[in-house]
């Protein structure tokens, strides 16, 4: 079935409606993010996953808040798989991206700076840095954390859109991450193209019916009896 775009206008007023209206509040569509994207990693580790190492990017926001999230359900697996999260900006997490790290701080899951990448050899790379907030060129501790993933083997798994890649159009102003997949949120964003985006997986986040409506939309959900499906580009 067809599935629609929107703007990431269109995205930032539904997640508007759903948190002062209709719910869920963002504490629950974060949670809904990072589970998919961990059950996405798990699916592309495969059998291996046991053995796997993960590493983690997460920038300060709503789409970092996931893939803390996503770490903290990988590293509550019980056998050995190692998780790593490696913040872009500590000392700028919003509140809820804060609880999160507050909940992973729980697990058995580690903590690493920039310039200890150099240690870690991951199975599989989150980027969650960036999501269809950004403006302009990444920079920063940001931009160095997305040429150390391209510059690394792993596959990489970014979460709602690859981090640098313009949400509402596809441009890439500066760095960008180079995804294997992308595991969108709610709706795909028009800036999502084939050449940046990897395999392209849609997650329902528990946004209802009534949200959608309310922002104008023609909905129907695409998801029947699963929560993570594939998309294939027009």
């Amino acid at each position: 079935m067809y599935v629609p775009t929107v703007t990431r206008t269109q995205m930032k007023e539904l997640d508007r409606i759903a948190i002062e209206e209709t719910g869920p509040n963002l504490y629950q569509m974060m949670e809904n993010a990072g589970r998919s994207c961990a059950l996405a990693a798990l699916e592309m580790l495969g059998t291996q996953w046991k053995h796997a190492t993960v590493m983690v990017l997460a920038g300060s926001g709503g789409n970092g808040g996931g893939g803390i999230c996503a770490a903290r359900h990988l590293a509550n697996r019980s056998q050995g798989i190692d998780v790593y999260l490696c913040l872009s900006t500590p000392e700028k997490l919003g509140d809820v991206p804060a609880y999160q790290r507050k909940i992973f701080g729980s697990t058995h899951g580690k903590e690493c700076e920039l310039e200890q990448l150099a240690h870690v050899k991951p199975s599989l790379i989150i980027d969650a840095l960036v999501g269809y907030s950004l403006h302009g060129a990444p920079t920063g501790k940001t931009a160095e954390l997305i040429q150390w993933a391209n510059e690394n083997d792993a596959p990489v798994l970014s979460l709602d859109i690859p981090s640098g890649v313009d949400a509402a159009t596809g441009e890439t102003p500066g760095q960008f991450i180079n995804a294997t997949r992308t595991v969108t949120l709610a709706l795909p964003k028009t800036g999502l193209h084939p050449e940046t985006t990897g395999d392209l997986w849609l997650a329902d986040i528990g946004i209802p019916q009534r949200a959608f409506q309310k922002l104008g939309m023609d909905y129907t959900s695409p998801f029947e009896n699963r929560f993570l499906i594939p998309l294939q580009h027009n």
